[in-house]
């Protein structure tokens, strides 16, 4: 059995990211623990000055927001997650230490063989701070086992640094029925879905499995940075 941890940044980015190799790990008997270090809502609002009824609004975003990540999760079959619900879009406020501290308390909690989490090139802040955190977490002659870690892409993050491209070198093949999976785990967060071309649409996931597909000799596929692997 393989431990898998997903360090994410905000709640669905696992989705987004790695979702339908999630639900074909799941399937396989593998396990798969989630953490959130966002809480992926606040950056849309001026914290500092946030009325009575402001607050009392974003509050609300937050509640629907955790209802759309557990409704997904049921779909994934994942049941081992975390949220650490630091300010959304506002992580470099916090100590890059601190931030590392959680991922390495998750990792001697759990104990992954392998770690799922973002990529540097994206044009998204929080996410390359989460992949300095990991960098920091599993340092070499750090007491844990992780053997592998692989960096994602996120749709309407990703592909937008356009000065650095996203170099994927490990493709995962995805049968249709995890696909769908994704498809339908994703479309539970009905506040981050929008129409085509919009990348963050049934479409644009499907383009991009197909694309990814294409590149490896399968019909989907989805794509991955090696950061590491010990072998």
């Amino acid at each position: 059995m393989t431990n898998i941890l997903v360090v994410a940044a905000h709640q669905d980015d696992d989705i987004l990211g790695c979702g339908a190799t999630l639900a074909k790990e799941i399937e396989n008997g593998n396990k798969v623990r989630i953490i959130y270090i966002a809480e992926g809502t606040s950056a849309r609002y001026n914290l500092p000055h946030l009325t009575n009824e402001q607050k009392r609004l974003m509050d609300i975003d937050l509640q629907k927001r955790k209802s759309y990540t557990l409704a997904s999760l049921k779909i994934l079959g994942c049941k081992s997650y975390e949220f650490y619900n630091l300010p959304c879009g506002r992580i470099d406020c916090e100590p890059i230490i601190e931030v590392g501290k959680i991922i390495e308390n998750e990792i001697k909690f759990y104990d992954p063989d392998i770690i799922f989490t973002h990529s540097d090139t994206d044009v998204n802040n929080d996410h390359r701070l989460i992949h300095q955190a990991v960098l920091q977490a599993t340092r070499p002659g750090a007491n844990n086992k992780v053997k592998k870690i692989l960096c994602f892409e996120i749709l309407s993050s990703t592909e937008w640094r356009f000065n650095k491209s996203f170099s994927p070198n490990v493709f995962i093949g995805i049968e249709e029925k995890y696909l769908k999976i994704k498809i339908a785990s994703l479309m539970e967060y009905k506040s981050e879905v929008k129409k085509y071309p919009y990348p963050r649409s049934e479409r644009g996931i499907i383009t991009l499995a197909q694309y990814r597909g294409m590149q490896c000799a399968n019909e989907y596929a989805e794509a991955f940075e090696l950061l590491r692997e010990i072998v």
